[in-house]
C-alpha cells in the first residue's frame, strides 16, 4: 500500500485518467474530488464489503446498507 500525505487542494493522479483531489479535511473527516472516466465503477468500501457478505447469506436486517440503484452520467 501506498501512503501519501496531501493537504487541501491537492492532487493524486493514478494513470492517465484519474485524479483525486483534496476538497477538505476536517477532524478525522477527509472530503475527495475523483475525476474518472464514466466507464469506471467508483464505490465507497463499505458497499464492497456488504455486497461480498450478502453472497454468503444473511437477511437485509444484518446489513446496514440497502442497496439503490446508481446511475452515473
Amino acid at each position: 500500500m501506498l501512503v501519501l500525505t496531501r493537504k487541501p487542494g491537492e492532487k493524486i493522479r493514478i494513470g492517465d485518467e484519474i485524479v483525486l483531489t483534496v476538497i477538505e479535511i476536517k477532524g478525522n473527516r477527509i472530503k475527495l474530488g475523483i475525476d474518472a472516466p464514466n466507464d469506471i465503477s467508483i464505490v465507497r468500501g463499505e458497499l464492497c464489503d456488504w455486497s461480498a457478505s450478502a453472497n454468503e447469506g444473511g437477511t437485509p436486517a444484518d446489513h446496514p446498507v440497502i442497496r439503490v440503484p446508481v446511475t452515473c452520467n
